[in-house]
């Protein structure tokens, strides 16, 4: 999964001029939207593609990454750490409540918290190890059943219990909107996800509520107009997964 850089994938100065695009791109957005481009933080989805291409992205002032399988992630961990890497992991993809345990690690930020029983077993796991997780609850704006995460109603309704567990740290919500060929279509969603977060912000005083994760490579510039903190992009900066 994290084996030689082949001749197809991209080389160092493809992904150095795509990092250079894509930053662009998010300074437009957040000029639009009367922004300061700094607010918005880039992750580069970096899942399933080799280390070098890793190495390529930090060379060229790239330092966040996305991975979404613990069975990925460590051994990229560890070649980062013996490469010297200034590195920060996040992790956006589900979590096994079986798994939890496996979960708590140098995390800058879990995007992924999609109910009430993974919270708890984070925090309960987090706790035993010392820790304190920096995470964001999924809430699943669109309501598409193939979507993990919160119901808005269902978050309302949880996050003061949520909020005061010991081993996490709420700090925002994250959010997937439908992949549609206009990224105007999926405004609504971010939308709705900003205004979830400011009624939260004013119920739910136990948290800070900082965060917006939403906005991937097809849609990330509305997401940005619409409040976005933290963009989560990949193929625009590596290519096609495969």
């Amino acid at each position: 999964m994290i084996g030689e850089w082949t001749p197809t994938d991209y080389t160092a100065g493809q992904i150095a001029a795509n990092l250079e695009s894509v930053r662009r791109r998010m300074a437009a957005a957040a000029a639009r939207a009367g922004r300061d481009p700094h607010d918005v933080l880039l992750v580069a989805v970096s899942k399933t593609h080799p280390m070098a291409m890793i190495e390529a992205a930090t060379a060229a002032g790239q330092r966040d990454f996305g991975e979404n399988r613990l069975e990925e992630l460590w051994p990229k961990v560890e070649a980062a750490e013996a490469a010297h890497l200034d590195v920060a992991w996040h992790f956006i993809g589900t979590i096994q409540s079986r798994k939890t345990d496996a979960a708590v690690g140098p995390w800058a930020l879990i995007h992924s918290v999609d109910r009430p029983k993974i919270a708890q077993r984070l925090s309960r796991d987090a706790a035993a190890a010392g820790q304190v997780l920096r995470v964001l609850l999924e809430v699943n704006v669109s309501g598409e059943e193939s979507k993990h995460g919160f119901a808005p109603a269902e978050l309302l309704a949880a996050a003061t219990e949520l909020a005061v567990l010991p081993g996490i740290r709420i700090e925002g919500l994250m959010t997937m909107a439908p992949l549609v060929a206009d990224p105007e279509a999926a405004r609504p969603v971010f939308r709705a996800l900003r205004e979830l977060r400011d009624e939260l912000s004013v119920r739910c005083l136990q948290a800070e509520w900082r965060h917006l994760s939403m906005g991937m490579t097809n849609d990330f510039e509305v997401a940005i107009e619409e409040g976005a903190t933290i963009v989560r992009v990949g193929s625009a900066i590596f290519g096609t997964r495969s």
